[in-house]
């Protein structure tokens, strides 16, 4: 088989809920790595945890794709330095959010990695991070805004965000009330394509997999250029829909089924 550009989400695709790594996945993807395959990490997660996570793979890619999209990093050495990152003014979309979710948490990065957030922002990787007032995040040039509201149901959630028409910024949202906001324009397909570019890849030779919301603009860019985008077993109806395929959930190992069946065919 001719070598493959492989992007993979973190959450729900390659750990569980609980952050947990299951050994047969950690193994499918070192043997694809092995077998001449590029594995590309393309997450909404930061920096330090996109690189640990390729760490706890024992894998050491050429590139990785951070914040959905706005940071592409490149491994120089034995260090990951950012080669392309983009940022916004968060406070418009910041403020309307607020006044349709007066219960809500927020966190805001910068290009620089660092996290400043409100009080409530639970559950959430606070490392290198601040709590501050909500009026202090407005001035941020953001690489990427957090919101947290977990009054609210994740449908009632969606219908509130869905209303606030908000502009110049792309979001996903996630499974319980949470909402990922990047630069307008930005996300993971925006990333992956500056990787591919970067390694000589068409999109007719890569396979992407992930489970989420922020998904799907990664899944419908690389539907668009004839290559595999697969979603997770667990992934919600429009996240499967924008997909071409669907493997089993995390509980059960997908990702390691979907990259066990790759090695068999080659």
């Amino acid at each position: 088989m001719e070598r493959l550009l492989i992007g993979l989400d973190i959450d729900g695709t390659i750990v569980l809920e609980d952050d947990s790594l299951s050994q047969r996945v950690a193994d499918a993807v070192r043997a694809v790595v092995d077998a001449g395959h590029s594995v590309v990490l393309a997450t909404g997660r930061s920096k330090p945890s996109t690189v640990s996570t390729a760490e706890r793979l024992q894998i050491e890619p050429t590139h990785l794709v951070a914040a959905n999209g706005a940071q592409v990093l490149e491994l120089r050495g034995e260090h990951y330095a950012t080669i392309h990152v983009e940022t916004f003014d968060p406070g418009p979309a910041l403020r309307t959010i607020a006044q349709g979710l007066p219960t809500g948490s927020f966190m805001v990065e910068d290009a620089a990695g660092h996290r400043r957030f409100t009080n409530g922002m639970l559950d959430w990787d606070l490392d290198n991070a601040e709590q501050v007032e909500f009026e202090e995040l407005l001035g941020i040039p953001a690489m990427r805004v957090v919101v947290m509201s977990p009054d609210h149901h994740v449908d009632d959630f969606l219908q509130i965000v869905e209303s606030m028409g908000l502009h110049k910024v792309s979001y996903a949202i996630g499974y319980s009330s949470w909402l990922d906001i990047a630069p307008d324009g930005v996300n993971k397909a925006t990333g992956l394509e500056r990787v591919a570019k970067l390694l000589g890849f068409t999109r007719d030779r890569m396979i992407v997999v992930g489970d989420g919301r922020n998904d799907i603009d990664m899944f419908q860019w690389v539907v668009a250029g004839n290559g595999r985008a697969v979603a997770m077993g667990q992934a919600p109806p429009e996240v499967k829909a924008a997909a071409n395929e669907v493997t089993a959930t995390v509980e059960d190992d997908g990702l390691a089924v979907l990259l066990e069946g790759l090695l068999v065919r080659s």
